[in-house]
């Protein structure tokens, strides 16, 4: 089959031929695959960056998840057990969800990565309820895109977002933001600009995408005075800025802040089965009667090397058709 393929880590993949996955027990099936979104997590597992890729080895198929056809001819996502961007990958034959009518396939393989990214977070680590006021830090990329819609679905009555692309900034508004904040700012403007928004509508929740030095910057800002505060749920998802932070003891003691991180290894086992039950239709099905606004890009597989390095603009998802 053809598929792309990492021979060597920290090397982009190579469309080439490989031998077809086959299926080791009972609970697993074939999948021939039609589209895979290209993810943050899959450059990382190619880089050997990830903390999910130390044990694998060289000379492997690349891509977490896809959307193909069950050899009955349902139309589905899954998650793959074999490597995903190639015409034939393995999945878990009780875990997979049949996609609505309505939906593309490339649409379809683009939401899953970016839906638990937010969803999750939202749901499992922050408790989002009705009402929420809701600070996402780095918003402008595909994952923070769906994470302003998916708060707004969840009822959050105030959405804040930061980033560095100006234009996205704007058209976040679009997609229901109330309040913007460029991170190309020095940090005093930052602070002020944050520290008035705070005061006005108490942030109750951070989702947070960079990590690194904006991280310090809003956490500074959440620091107390020895009043009471506002239980604030912070939780981190990515580290695009730096995965590590200097965190002071004081701001920990002076406001009521629930710290967090959600991804791979962190949800429980019944956290990721409500992904695949009730979650991930539900999105689908917000997608299909385009009540998501979701913003990609597609390339084919034949083309995968010069994909892989793509600069993508506005905060697109790419995705590979099969």
């Amino acid at each position: 089959m053809k598929a792309a393929v990492i021979y060597t880590k920290g090397e982009m993949p190579k469309y080439a031929e490989f031998a077809e996955p086959i299926v080791q027990n009972e609970n697993q099936i074939l999948i021939s695959v039609k589209a895979v979104g290209i993810t943050n997590l899959d450059k990382g597992k190619a880089s050997g960056k990830h903390y999910s890729s130390e044990n694998i080895e060289n000379g492997f198929v690349i891509g977490s998840d896809c959307v193909g056809l069950l050899e009955n001819g349902t139309r589905v996502y899954a998650r793959g057990i074999s490597g995903t961007i190639a015409e034939k990958a393995i999945i878990d034959k009780n875990i997979f969800v049949p996609l609505p009518d309505g939906i593309s396939d490339a649409v379809a393989a683009s939401l899953p990565n970016a839906v638990a990214g937010s969803a999750m977070a939202l749901r499992f680590r922050a408790n989002v309820k009705a009402g929420d006021t809701v600070l996402i830090n780095g918003a402008t990329g595909f994952t923070g895109q769906m994470a302003i819609q998916i708060a707004k679905h969840y009822g959050a009555k105030k959405i804040i977002v930061t980033g560095r692309n100006e234009k996205m900034l704007q058209n976040l508004k679009e997609l229901g933001a109330d309040k913007i904040i460029s991170l190309k700012q020095n940090d005093d403007a930052f602070i002020s600009q944050l520290t008035e928004i705070h005061e006005n509508s108490p942030i109750d929740i951070v989702l947070d995408y960079l990590w690194g030095h904006p991280a310090e910057l809003i956490l500074s800002v959440l620091k107390g005075n020895g009043s009471f505060t506002n239980k604030i749920r912070y939780v981190t998802i990515g580290g695009m800025a730096g995965d590590s932070i200097q965190l002071s003891s004081g701001i920990l003691r002076s406001v009521d802040l629930q710290l967090s991180g959600s991804g791979l290894g962190s949800w429980s086992k019944d956290e990721v089965k409500l992904l695949f039950s009730e979650i991930l239709p539900e999105m689908f099905l917000l997608t299909a009667q385009n009540k998501l606004k979701v913003n990609i890009e597609t390339g084919n597989l034949a083309d995968i090397e010069g994909m892989w390095n793509a600069e993508v603009t506005d905060g697109k998802r790419l995705v590979v058709i099969i």
